[in-house]
């Protein structure tokens, strides 16, 4: 069976005649999970989470791409920031602010009093890794269409090329917290300075990158292959001048490149 009608086939069966609610970011998982309900004919509703976390940037990203699939987005004002745990950031923060999420939205449909199911775009590739916010999705009771349907990261991308959606080679693009690292407290006042030089970045083509928050240092990872241009003048000038008006004192550029996960890996040499 083919990628397509493999998961328009599980999305059909677990929605039924339900309204299905997407956790939408405009990643290219949920867009695949929000593209495929669309053309299964399931009446569908894109959720967008919105928080101090949201890059304004990824937000506006998010809208434009779900108007080219033709789905309608709501944003949800979700409120994990008045959770202790989230704000703690003690390795589990993704428990806290998906059940946030996933709260809001089964108080939406509860308020308006439909049936509905919501999917989320997790695939098989998640499974193997040490993500709490599963935990939240068992149990409030979310569907992973991508999972019943067996796709990985791989097939998902060659889903999307299929599809032709715009954002089938669209890097990872976690949440603004995953900067902060664990054991160093989430506040907005943290997000706002980390998103403050991503935007620099971005609007400047240096871009994937991540800002890492340490105090009054801002380590920058970026390709190895933009070293030399964000090291030279005049870039280099003007990134130092857009970190110290986010409020940090020092920048440091990370020889490693891009990492994911950075903030919590184990300092070993390499």
């Amino acid at each position: 069976m083919q990628l397509a009608d493999r998961l328009l086939d599980v999305i059909r069966a677990a929605a039924g005649d339900r309204i299905a609610y997407v956790c939408y970011s405009g990643g290219i998982d949920s867009t695949v999970v929000l593209a495929a309900s669309v053309r299964a004919g399931i009446k569908t509703v894109a959720l967008l989470g919105v928080s101090p976390s949201l890059a304004a940037s990824e937000r506006d990203d998010a809208h434009r791409i779900a108007a080219e699939i033709g789905a309608r987005v709501e944003e949800v004002e979700t409120t994990e920031m008045e959770l202790d745990g989230y704000r703690a950031n003690a390795g589990d923060r993704c428990y806290y602010c998906k059940t946030a999420l996933y709260d809001n939205v089964q108080s939406l449909a509860e308020s308006r009093g439909t049936d509905e199911v919501v999917f989320v775009g997790t695939h098989v590739d998640d499974l193997g890794d040490h993500r709490p916010g599963l935990r939240a999705a068992l149990e409030h009771g979310v569907v992973a269409p991508l999972v019943d349907a067996g796709f990985t990261k791989a097939d998902v991308r060659e889903l999307a090329r299929e599809w032709n959606l715009s954002n089938a080679e669209k890097p990872a693009a976690p949440c603004l917290a995953s900067r902060v690292p664990v054991g160093i407290e989430v506040t907005p006042e943290r997000l706002a300075q980390i998103e403050a030089v991503e935007e620099f970045l971005r609007l400047n083509d240096v871009w994937p990158a991540r800002a890492r928050w340490h105090d009054s240092v801002v380590r920058l990872e970026i390709p190895a292959e933009m070293f030399e241009r964000v090291v030279s003048d005049p870039l280099r000038g003007e990134l130092r001048r857009a970190c110290r008006k986010a409020g940090f004192k020092f920048v440091a550029l990370d020889l490693g490149g891009l990492q994911s996960g950075s903030v919590s890996l184990p300092m070993v040499a390499s």
